[in-house]
């Protein structure tokens, strides 16, 4: 029996720009084979993988953030768009690394809300690498009412 399909209220939420430089992260490190040697500033930021879901009413936002300190991560909303950053730090300076593969230096993470969520409507925590941020009531979306495209007249342009 095939799963049960539902459709995306969420589609297209995630920031294009940021999951576009996460893939082109993801594939210079593969041909170079040195994943977070480079510092990294806020044009840059890696982006940390990120779950959207919906459960009931609720938008819940899941980044794993392996090795990132709690107090290295901000959480924030600005103008519609939940902005999650921070940093994870090297070790020592006396640390010898013979492989580094994963990245390090400031991340960041934007994604688009639902209209009219509030700050009072999000709460987030934060325990052994996952940060977990819900937004209450934001799940609660109408479906997009499908606009009629009329033939125009030939008189018009």
């Amino acid at each position: 029996m095939a799963p049960k399909r539902f459709n995306n209220p969420f589609h297209g939420v995630v920031d294009m720009i940021t999951e576009m430089n996460r893939i082109s992260d993801s594939m210079s490190s593969m041909e170079t084979g040195n994943a977070g040697e480079r510092e990294r500033g806020h044009a840059d930021a890696w982006s940390p993988p990120t779950d959207i879901l919906a459960r009931g009413d609720d938008l819940v936002i899941r980044c794993e953030l392996p090795g990132v300190q709690e107090h290295e991560v901000a959480v924030s909303l600005n103008n519609g768009i939940l902005t999650v950053s921070g940093e994870r730090r090297r070790d020592d300076d006396d640390v010898i690394y013979y492989s580094s593969e994963r990245f390090m230096g400031t991340f960041r993470r934007e994604i688009s809300l639902p209209e009219a969520v509030d700050e009072d409507d999000i709460e987030a925590s934060y325990g052994e690498g996952l940060l977990e941020v819900v937004v209450h009531g934001a799940a609660n979306v109408r479906k997009p009412r499908p606009i009629t495209i009329r033939k125009r007249s030939r008189g018009r342009s």
